[in-house]
Formats: structure tokens, C-alpha cells, sequence
């Protein structure tokens, strides 16, 4: 007898394990805002299943609806899902790479006088006095150990002459 694989029955562990891989995700989807969530190619069945949780208050209760939503999960496009997620999870990875850059270039500023001609030079529609003020307010707050009200300003002023 030869048996391939893809034949082969699921064994009763391995078909719990996929229901609580669906179930997880179902958890995902619900865990969204439904702005973000609306970005997602979710059926009608999945929409309404979602949007019942938020009405369900007891935790058996709940227990037994997501055991419903991995259920109508089965019948979902779990490709296209992950694929969406995967591509939330990649903005959000930019946007987190982006906020870095961003805080690294107002520790510069406020470390090194050596930055701030390098960034006028990139950004000459920057407001040079705000900005000159904001590093020497920066700088002061630092060393008088205060809290970073001015480093605050600075990376919002710096955040909107680069545009994000």
C-alpha cells in the first residue's frame, strides 16, 4: 500500500492544535481596532462573530464563542488574513525604524553642536530659531536634571520638518 501524506486523516492532536492556531487568530482579529480591522478580508460570518464578543460577558461564555470563532475561521481565507497581518506588522516595523531615526537625530542635536549645521543643510525650511531655542532648553533641563519638556518639542518639530 502506498500512502501519501496529504491523504492521511489528521490525527485528533493535530486537529486540536490547527483549533487553537484559529482560535489564536480569531483572538487577533477581535483584539483589533475595527479601523485596522476593516483591512482585513473578513467574511460576513467572521464580522458578526467578531462584533458578538464584545457582548459577551461571562468567561465560559466566551469561551464557548471562540470555539465558534475558530470554527467559522475554518472558512476564512487564513492566507490573505496572515498575509494582511504580516503587512500591518511590516508598517508598523517602518513607522517603529522611522521613530528611532528620529529620537537618534534629536539626541544629536542636543548632544553634539556638530549636528545642527547638517541639519539645517537637509532640511532648510527647518524654523532655525525654535530649533536653536528647543536644544538650548533641552540642554538646560538635562543638566538641571528636569523633566524633557523641551526634548518633547524638539522631536515633534523635528518629526514634522521630516515629514512623518
Amino acid at each position: 500500500m502506498n500512502f501519501e501524506d496529504d491523504d492521511a486523516p489528521l490525527s485528533k492532536t493535530q486537529r486540536k492544535q490547527e483549533m487553537q492556531e484559529l482560535q489564536a487568530l480569531g483572538e487577533r482579529i477581535i483584539a483589533l481596532d475595527p479601523a485596522v480591522r476593516a483591512r482585513l478580508p473578513l467574511s460576513d460570518d467572521m464580522i458578526d462573530a467578531v462584533e458578538e464578543t464584545s457582548r459577551i460577558r461571562s468567561h465560559e461564555g466566551r469561551r464557548r464563542h471562540m470555539q465558534y470563532v475558530g470554527k467559522v475561521m475554518r472558512k476564512e481565507d487564513r492566507a490573505a488574513i496572515r498575509a494582511a497581518f504580516e503587512a500591518m506588522d511590516q508598517e508598523q516595523n517602518h513607522r517603529n525604524a522611522a521613530f528611532q531615526r528620529l529620537e537618534k537625530t534629536r539626541d544629536a542635536l542636543i548632544d553634539d553642536d556638530d549636528a545642527l549645521e547638517p541639519f539645517i543643510d537637509a532640511h532648510p525650511d527647518v524654523d532655525r530659531q525654535t530649533l536653536r531655542q528647543l536644544i538650548r532648553n533641552a540642554r538646560s533641563e538635562r543638566q538641571r536634571g528636569k523633566p524633557p519638556a523641551s526634548a518633547r518639542k524638539l522631536f515633534q518639530l523635528i518629526r514634522d520638518t521630516v515629514g512623518l
